[in-house]
């Protein structure tokens, strides 16, 4: 079967089809452009409150982390000697958040000396310890023991467990 052939459509020349009207511009402000722009401004104020908010706490908690006139304040602490630049010190942080989730903020505290900061630098010369090292901390101040190296969080909640169970937590 033979397919025939159409004929070509005739096409429309420029000038036959009819102007198009434009609406005008708005040139007032309307109650709708109003609204719109108020629900927007809204929206801008609450996402950038909110990131306000996360940025603010998330300083705070870092800032307290990091302080170490914590250290004797009559809470046992665990100070994680810590260089931000080394992936086997992040490990160890993480593993060390994991294990502080299980005890409350009065029974044993968490701080990073950091040793891209002086005073983090000063406490590790103190205690002749490096990076990726844990030490464990009386409520007096007093240093009890020292855990080199990298651990997993269980045996750290153990090894936490028995700083605090030892009677020289507090």
């Amino acid at each position: 079967m033979k397919r025939q052939k159409r004929a070509p459509r005739p096409q429309k020349k420029k000038n036959d089809a009819a102007p198009v009207a434009k609406p005008a511009p708005e040139t007032g402000l309307t109650r709708r452009s109003m609204l719109d722009k108020l629900q927007k401004f809204g929206i801008a104020v609450v996402v950038i409150g909110g990131a306000g908010l996360l940025l603010t706490r998330t300083v705070n908690a870092t800032m307290h982390e990091h302080d170490l006139t914590r250290i004797g304040q009559g809470v046992p602490m665990v100070v994680q000697v810590h260089d931000p630049h080394c992936n086997v010190c992040v490990m160890l942080q993480k593993q060390a958040r994991r294990a502080m989730k299980n005890f409350d903020e009065d029974e044993l505290q968490y701080v990073i000396a950091d040793l891209a900061k002086p005073e983090g630098r000063a406490l590790a010369i103190e205690n002749s310890v490096g990076k990726t090292t844990l030490l464990l901390f009386d409520g007096k101040g007093t240093r009890r023991a020292i855990l080199p190296g990298l651990r997993d969080s269980g045996a750290l909640e153990r090894s936490f467990r028995a700083h605090i169970g030892d009677g020289t937590g507090s």
